[in-house]
């Protein structure tokens, strides 16, 4: 278990994307992470696009950043609601400032523009906020996953196996260093 102990923020809000929000969480804990659900609201329930429900833990405003390791942004139209919470963009901010592992997947990205964190990074995202993502100073690529640093960024969820594998090893990495 490479990532035993370790503390992961998984951002949730309504109409996520369910492999991305799912997928990413499970193989953490399959790697002995701690994933903590984070919504607007603990203990709220919120729906996926396709119907899977996740019920948060914790709630956005409840978040000491510097108790975790990483953070992770799912996509769907989630990331559209959460970007709006003050909380969640001094959260991201942090993330970044500390060079901790930032993971974003197709609309996530959106997140992190309104963080003001992709200036000259280099990313990946869903084609169709390929404009949102080089309008924020990004260089933008159309790969299954691409690695900058700290911030690793996916497409869609086809390419969840690259993305978490490339999500995983960033954190070992950090963990290690």
């Amino acid at each position: 278990m490479r990532l035993q102990g370790k503390k992961i923020v998984s951002l949730v809000h309504g109409e996520f994307e369910d492999l991305e929000l799912w997928y990413p969480i499970l193989r953490l804990k399959e790697e002995g992470a701690i994933v903590h659900l984070v919504g607007e609201e603990a203990n709220e329930k919120y729906i996926g696009k396709y119907g899977l429900p996740a019920q948060s833990e914790l709630a956005y405003r409840d978040i000491k950043p510097e108790e975790y390791d990483a953070i992770l942004v799912p996509g769907g139209w989630a990331p559209d609601k959460i970007r709006r919470f003050p909380e969640v963009i001094s959260l991201i901010q942090h993330m970044e400032e500390n060079e901790k592992p930032i993971g974003q997947i197709c609309h996530a990205g959106w997140v992190l523009i309104s963080a003001k964190i992709l200036q000259g990074k280099k990313v990946t995202s869903t084609p169709g906020i390929k404009d949102d993502m080089e309008n924020a100073g990004a260089i933008w690529y159309d790969e299954p996953v691409v690695t900058d640093g700290h911030l690793v960024s996916s497409r869609r969820p086809p390419d969840l196996p690259d993305y978490l594998r490339e999500f995983i090893n960033v954190l070992e990495q950090k963990v290690i260093s």
